[in-house]
């Protein structure tokens, strides 16, 4: 697996928590995004900084662990952790990846890691929105909202059909998470969304109510509009 793998520990006991942290934090491929002692405070993480894995305990303070995936919209992968072995088939209702009953050992872990990859590799690879950082906040802006991205210098701003973003990224960094047939790079300043392309030549494109143009190293027979 070539991507790391996030990953957000919520659980309430010190010694299972720092347990789950060595164990990522010894596993390739895994990074250690943090640890929450709630559900709660998980969620308000989730909101400003999405992960890709959630260890998560079922008996937490407040909110339980289910409950908090039933108000998850876009959940990421979830391995739950529990003393408690009957809420196992309550736990795959919410397409959970695996279910380790505490103590967890390091091989048990490893094969529920096995597991997330084989899950993750399932997945649809075209994402439906671009996560990016802003102000010390991740913002999810849907790809189809997307106009054009521009460069400038060492930062891009992304415009949207409502508003534009400025995030801290180089502009082949963002081509690399784009999907590919959607959006096009015409300039060293610019990636266009190919959908929102209302008129081209060889030497500009129009998106909306703006014109760009096409650099000399970027024209191959200019770009198709798809309107």
């Amino acid at each position: 697996m070539s991507e790391l793998l996030r990953c957000l520990i919520v659980e309430d006991e010190s010694l299972p928590a720092e347990l789950l942290s060595e164990y990522v934090r010894q596993t390739p491929g895994l990074v250690l995004a943090g640890v929450c002692p709630d559900a709660i405070f998980a969620l308000e993480w989730l909101n400003r900084e999405p992960v890709d894995v959630l260890f998560l305990d079922i008996h937490l303070p407040q909110l339980k662990g289910l409950d908090m995936l039933a108000l998850l919209p876009d959940p990421p992968l979830v391995v739950i952790t529990t003393a408690y072995h009957e809420y196992a088939l309550q736990g795959y209702r919410f397409e959970v990846v695996d279910y380790l009953l505490k103590p967890v050992d390091y091989p048990r872990f490893l094969e529920a890691v096995e597991k997330l990859r084989r899950r993750q590799a399932t997945q649809t690879p075209a994402p439906n929105v671009l996560v990016v950082k802003v102000n010390k906040r991740h913002i999810r802006i849907p790809l189809a909202d997307i106009l054009y991205i521009e460069s400038i210098k060492e930062y891009c701003s992304i415009h949207t059909t409502s508003q534009s973003w400025r995030t801290q990224a180089t502009l082949t960094e963002m081509a690399q998470r784009l999907p590919v047939g959607r959006f096009s790079r015409i300039h060293r300043s610019y990636i266009v969304h190919l959908e929102q392309v209302t008129s081209s030549n060889m030497a500009e494109v129009v998106v909306g109510k703006v014109v760009l143009p096409i650099g000399r190293t970027y024209r191959k027979g200019g770009v198709q509009s798809s309107r």
